[in-house]
């Protein structure tokens, strides 16, 4: 059995992003893998490589042939040639800097009174679910004489 390591194709129409993964060569692009060993995103800035080196290398010593694409991110991971993205700042990290810049009246003591929730309505009372029907059955009798 012919073993590749290649790209599997997820994501939307222009949204491209794909998973690293270990198939047999005779399958379908987005079939059945072996194993997944890492993902590929090109569209963010910079493009995310996250591929667990020490799988692939353990299946390229076992004769898994990779395609074009994924020797090159292969060889860009054990390079460290690697960009990464800074990380992203929480919202309540920047809620805080912008209620700073506001002029600081928004801290943690000064949060509002959370909403009490509306009442529920009453139920019917059991005397009037009780003559519903038999006022239909009052018309019904009408309605056989």
């Amino acid at each position: 059995m012919a073993v590749k390591i290649r790209l599997k194709r997820m994501g939307k129409i222009r949204a491209p992003f794909y998973r690293v993964v270990v198939m047999d060569s005779r399958t379908k692009r987005d079939g059945r893998a072996i194993e997944e060993i890492g993902k590929y995103h090109p569209t963010e800035q910079p493009s995310l490589i996250d591929i667990d080196i020490e799988r692939a290398h353990y299946w390229l010593s076992q004769g898994a042939q990779p395609t074009e694409a994924v020797a090159a991110l292969i060889k860009i991971v054990d390079e460290g040639k690697l960009q990464t993205k800074e990380p992203k700042t929480s919202k309540k990290d920047l809620y805080e800097a912008a209620v700073a810049a506001a002029g600081g009246k928004g801290e943690a003591g000064d949060t509002p009174a959370p909403r009490k929730k509306a009442a529920k309505k009453a139920e019917p009372k059991a005397d009037e679910a009780t003559e519903a029907p038999a006022e239909a059955a009052d018309d019904t009798a009408k309605a056989e004489a």
